[in-house]
């Protein structure tokens, strides 16, 4: 199985990255914590334990109180960067009609396997509807065995078909369609659908300007 390289750590000044929640499922969501897959400098959005913690709370698999962030170790943060990439292979083998590596279904099964994220309702007041709360006793852990199972039935299901890879060459992210004419291209139309409109415009204006 392909190691992922550690990336370097990050400076003290670098701003908190941006997660992309556009794919439509948790699971292509947390495959999006690489970005530029394909580039000779991939973007690890998961440079440290307390990338994994704010990706797992933005994510709404926080376990308990909002306002105490997930407690995640290096293990955790190894461990998740693992199944991320046995992910990403696991999907794009069922997308592309091929068998996935057998050591990427174990990852996902065995992460899978875990005990995830249990709902549960907070006591009601007042008459109106309780609230819904996530349990764990091991936030991180049971967060990551929600997003393996999530993985499980998107690869073992039907919706599968629906997930496509952004047309921009730039962008390697992978999401599921959910449009009524199933002919959605980009990740997202603010991200890489307007950069595409902007390129052809410009190259309409210059293709106009040699004739």
């Amino acid at each position: 199985m392909p190691r992922v390289p550690a990336p370097p750590p990050p400076d003290a000044a670098d701003p908190a990255p941006v997660f992309p929640f556009i794919g439509g499922r948790p699971c292509l969501n947390f495959v999006a914590t690489l970005g530029k897959r394909h580039g000779d400098t991939p973007l690890e959005r998961l440079p440290d334990p307390a990338a994994l913690a704010r990706w797992i709370g933005e994510a709404g698999l926080h376990a308990g109180d909002d306002d105490e962030p997930v407690h995640i170790t290096t293990d955790d943060l190894s461990h998740a960067r693992t199944l991320r990439e046995a992910l990403y292979r696991l999907v794009r083998a069922s997308m592309d009609g091929l068998t996935p590596d057998p050591a990427d279904v174990a990852q996902v099964n065995e992460a899978a396997a875990l005990p995830d994220l249990a709902p549960q309702l907070a006591e009601p007041h007042g008459g109106s509807l309780p609230p819904l709360y996530w349990k764990a006793d091991r936030p991180g852990p049971a967060a990551l065995a929600t997003v393996a199972r999530d993985a499980v039935l998107l690869a073992g299901g039907p919706l599968l078909a629906r997930v496509k890879k952004c047309e921009n060459p730039d962008c390697s992210l992978l999401f599921l369609d959910d449009s009524q004419a199933r002919r959605r291209r980009w990740c997202s139309m603010d991200r890489c659908g307007n950069l595409a409109k902007v390129a052809g415009y410009r190259s309409r204006s210059r293709a106009a300007a040699t004739r």
